[in-house]
């Protein structure tokens, strides 16, 4: 079933999450006495409809929770609204991005958009934002900006899919690794090639690794090409195919979130930064690329550690109590683009590896001879209070104590960005 026909949710609780979410508009920075003294440089506003599906709805509403967020880190402003009606020339002329979160607008404010793209103008479109069965009813949107033609197909049920980053040098993509594994979504694909386009810049597609792609068998990918993340290089445009929560319908409760993966939240942030005309404020990084760490787990307290003083490849990379030992002491040397490589003090020589190229969940860490391979290197994401995220340049996927264990001698494995504790770790240098 196509995301237009799929109504789990009684009408009478769409209506009601409807009314909700139209009395919020959600703004950031604040207009009164909390903003930033700073003005923002740059100004945002999402249109959503948020009355149909409710994994659209349950998007829209995290949505509006996340961007506000980021907006007040990155000192851009957010404005969120149902009322389409806002989507005209003099309104248009006060922002420099426009998004839609769950839809299109209707035909009466489609010239004041479609003018606004030729002036100059930014654009994020989500999931449901490019569907349509009867592209001929707004060409220029459908056939030219989009180029994707009609919906084709969708998968079913929601999943994560293993995404290849096909352009790294784009301002959206510069800080993704070669694959990630995405947030759980539904997929949409288009019945036109997106491939053949020449004003088409497919960004991101699924990876073959990701098949087969679904839970329903009847709706299910199990190969082909299908583009999740792509530009229209004759407009400052970016879309993205996900944008649809997986949903207990009976119970109208969310399942996953569509920010959930750290890595393709950075080609969101990364991309609303280049579609407001801003650039990211470099990283003080305070990580020397000499010095040598023991890294401690948030959660637990424990360090990171070779276990039995091991140095063989093939050694379990655990936490355990800290105790100052070489085996718990860990260099962070850069390879490139952002990421290092983890060398052991006891031989410098073998890194923090994840078990055999593996881009699953609970895939184990070992030490192993640093080759050079996206599975030896990681980004440390900085968080707050002086923790960080480890991710995998690979996968994608964090560093993890699995199930938060505070015991030790548990092996350390990879895992989906959660942004729990399990996850975040102090360098203490030595």
């Amino acid at each position: 079933m196509i995301a237009r026909t799929r109504r789990s949710v009684s009408r009478t609780v769409a209506q009601l999450l409807a009314l909700c979410l139209a009395l919020v508009i959600v703004s950031a920075p604040p207009a009164n006495g909390a903003a930033r003294s700073a003005a923002p440089t740059f100004d945002v506003i999402a249109f959503y409809n948020g009355t149909w599906d409710a994994a659209h709805i349950s998007f829209v509403r995290e949505a509006n929770q996340w961007f506000p967020q980021i907006a007040a880190q990155y000192n851009f402003s957010y404005t969120a609204t149902n009322d389409w009606s806002r989507l005209n020339t003099a309104n248009l002329a006060q922002y420099e991005v426009v998004i839609f979160l769950d839809d299109l607008p209707p035909a009466a404010q489609r010239p004041a958009f479609e003018q606004y793209m030729r002036g100059g103008g930014g654009w994020l479109g989500f999931h449901v934002s490019a569907w349509t069965d009867n592209p001929g009813g707004w060409d220029w949107y459908h056939n030219q900006f989009l180029g994707s033609g009609a919906f084709q197909s969708n998968t079913w049920g929601p999943t994560t899919a293993v995404l290849r980053v096909e352009d790294g040098s784009h301002p959206s993509t510069s800080r993704l690794p070669a694959t990630f594994t995405s947030s759980v979504s539904e997929w949409y694909s288009w019945s036109r090639d997106l491939r053949t386009n020449p004003n088409i810049d497919i960004l991101a597609s699924v990876d073959p690794s990701s098949f087969p792609l679904g839970t329903d068998p009847n709706q299910t990918w199990y190969g082909g090409y299908y583009p999740i993340i792509w530009t229209n290089t004759s407009y400052k445009m970016l879309y993205a195919n996900f944008g649809h929560n997986a949903m207990d319908y009976a119970r109208d409760v969310p399942l996953s979130s569509t920010f959930a993966s750290e890595v393709q939240n950075r080609f969101l942030i990364d991309g609303l930064l280049w579609l407001g005309g801003a650039t990211a404020p470099p990283p003080s990084d305070p990580i020397s690329p000499t010095a040598w760490y023991s890294v401690v787990n948030k959660g637990s307290g424990k360090c990171v550690d070779a276990r039995a003083a091991g140095t063989a490849n093939g050694t379990a990379v655990q936490q355990y109590a800290c105790n100052a030992t070489f085996a718990q002491q860990y260099q962070f040397q850069p390879t490139s683009g952002g990421h290092v490589r983890l060398n052991n003090r006891n031989n410098s020589s073998r890194v923090l590896d994840v078990t055999n190229v593996s881009t699953a969940d609970n895939a184990p860490i070992q030490l192993w001879t640093y080759s050079g391979g996206n599975n030896q290197q990681w980004q440390a994401v900085p968080e707050t209070g002086g923790y960080y995220r480890l991710v995998n340049r690979h996968s994608g996927k964090c560093l993890d104590v699995p199930g938060g264990s505070t015991a030790d001698s548990v092996q350390l494995v990879q895992y989906a960005c959660n942004g729990t504790a399990a996850q975040s770790f102090r360098l203490v240098q030595q």
